[in-house]
């Protein structure tokens, strides 16, 4: 059975995703006690350039330079038998220690928080932060893991067939947050069931 998928609207335009990580950004900045020892790392596709994007904006409001780093959380996913003989693995790439550093920890869309408690066991294999916390830059719900997020750009609720899409530029060459609808097409005519 092929999976297609329909597009319901669109959740945020470009101007309204890079509003939203001002917000963040300021909202950072208010709750970290010690900027010195706050890093970002973003989760490898859509959390590395929100992590960057986030970097750039403490950089213009405070002048100070975060580091960044970029997890994989390939070899650290439950499903990892269910996405093929031969995961595709990206580097991780943190240029830093992360001993005693106050991490932000960045997606694009927090949902059973699966992905995160994955991206948790990877950053805890490079050291041992002093904290952890977590921004989405969506969080639609249905969690089936303990995980929620401290920083969150906006709440979507989603139906079970919905599927929240973040296009980025750096990744899709188009930005914007899409919500799109999950459709089963029915078998083909005088196929045996």
């Amino acid at each position: 059975m092929a999976i297609v998928v329909r597009e319901k609207k669109q959740l945020m335009s470009a101007s309204e995703i890079d509003r939203t990580l001002v917000r963040l950004a300021h909202e950072i900045l208010e709750k970290t006690d010690d900027l010195e020892k706050l890093a970002f790392i973003g989760i490898r596709r859509r959390g590395a350039p929100l992590a960057h994007r986030l970097a750039a904006k403490i950089k213009q409001l405070e002048g100070l330079e975060i580091p960044v780093g970029i997890l994989d959380i390939t070899l650290y996913r439950d499903d990892l038998s269910t996405i093929g003989e031969k995961p595709v693995l990206n580097a991780t790439e943190i240029p830093f220690p992360v001993t005693g550093k106050d991490i932000v920890l960045m997606d694009d869309v927090l949902y059973t928080g699966r992905t995160i408690r994955a991206a948790l066991d990877g950053l805890f294999h490079h050291g041992r932060p002093s904290r952890v916390q977590l921004l989405a830059l969506i969080d639609r719900g249905w969690r089936e893991l303990p995980i929620e997020a401290r920083y969150v750009g906006r709440m979507v609720q989603t139906a079970a067939n919905e599927i929240i899409e973040v296009k980025l530029t750096e990744i899709d060459n188009t930005e914007k947050v899409l919500l799109v609808e999950r459709i089963d097409e029915p078998a083909q005519a005088g196929a045996v069931l």
